[in-house]
């Protein structure tokens, strides 16, 4: 028997009037995963989460929790929360209150309410912010108390909407490592929709990454950043080099592609023709830079080239190496060494990388 996904998305298409905000995604999200949605604004993500969490109906499809199909159900009978932006804490009350207010509406009684309430707050690392009211915290902890309240009502499946999205950088990358361990220590079915790449990659067991509605690639981190399924994904996620190249021939998932005057092998996923256009990617700190007369790698590929461009990062150095007339490579290296063991604008050097690094796309 198959395994019964926390949340199974079946065909699912949305609508809004002409406008197609969904188109025909099939998903499934296991127990107990740190789920990410990731894409540019109106990709579709969030209108996912909206109809995961009853907010809006699908137009054609299915959408199931823990093998329930809810489709046509309202939010008050799914058993699912949201943490918004905007936190959305009632400010006349406190946070003891505002924690509290789901369980009110449930009916709970007084003593398990309390012991849930105090339960939440000591999961945020809040215990002794009760009595406050939510203008008396900082941004990072009126988020952990909305999270407080929607994990006090014990949901199946806890979805968050760009939770991060208000927070200053350190405290939203304070806040990701935070999120991420709260979810272990729950073992709740977290979905998180962002459209930070990086926060993205370091919070998530898995990632959907969505563009004009359309899901185009589902993996673990490694797998979306190493193995990307397409242009757009390889583009969105960190940066790459897209070299224009023409296919000589593909076999058993790599191809032979001439690129700047030279033929050489790179993986490929995708269906290729022979003859025709692509593009080989690989990622700046995926290759590496050589005096010309530098010893060679087994498996590696190379090209002469010479540097146009050499920028200090602190950490590393991004050059850009001419290959050909109107053909460049950016190659991010980390500095490792002194100032005198750097390159310098018009040094000849050779860039290479192992083909294992490079895939060929066409789209």
């Amino acid at each position: 028997m198959a395994a019964t996904f926390a949340v199974e998305l079946r065909s699912v298409t949305k609508r809004f009037g002409s406008f197609t905000a969904v188109k025909d995604v099939s998903l499934g999200i296991r127990q107990g995963e740190f789920f990410s949605l990731l894409g540019p604004s109106g990709c579709g993500k969030t209108t996912n989460l909206r109809m995961i969490a009853g907010f809006e109906l699908p137009s054609s499809g299915s959408i199931l929790l823990g093998g329930q199909d809810v489709s046509q159900l309202p939010p008050f009978k799914r058993n699912v929360n949201t943490v918004f932006q905007n936190y959305a804490l009632f400010p006349h009350l406190s946070v003891r209150d505002n924690v509290a207010f789901g369980l009110e509406m449930k009916g709970i009684d007084k003593a398990e309410k309390v012991k849930r309430v105090a339960e939440a707050l000591e999961m945020v690392r809040l215990p002794g912010a009760g009595s406050k009211k939510p203008n008396q915290l900082s941004g990072g902890q009126r988020q952990r108390i909305a999270l407080a309240r929607a994990i006090v009502n014990r949901p199946q499946v806890l979805l968050l909407d760009e939770p991060l999205g208000a927070l200053d950088l350190k405290l939203r990358k304070a806040m990701q490592l935070e999120l991420k361990e709260l979810q272990r220590r729950l073992a709740i079915t977290f979905v998180f929709v962002t459209h930070d790449q990086e926060e993205a990659l370091v919070m998530s067991d898995r990632i959907g990454v969505m563009d004009h509605g359309v899901l185009r690639q589902v993996g673990t981190p490694q797998e979306i950043y190493d193995r990307p399924a397409d242009r757009f994904v390889a583009d969105f996620i960190g940066d790459t080099n897209f070299l224009p190249c023409r296919v000589v021939e593909q076999s058993n998932g790599t191809a032979r592609v001439q690129v700047a005057g030279m033929t050489m092998t790179a993986a490929s996923d995708q269906t290729l023709v022979d003859n025709s256009s692509a593009y080989l990617a690989i990622r700046p700190e995926k290759v590496q830079l050589y005096a010309s007369d530098g010893p060679r790698i087994p498996e590696e590929e190379r090209f002469a080239g010479v540097i146009v461009e050499a920028v200090f990062m602190g950490t590393d150095t991004r050059y850009a190496v001419e290959l050909a007339p109107q053909t460049q490579i950016v190659v991010r290296q980390q500095n490792m060494n002194t100032a005198a063991g750097r390159f310098a604008l018009g040094q000849k050097v050779d860039v290479g990388w192992e083909t294992v690094f490079a895939r060929v796309l066409v789209s």
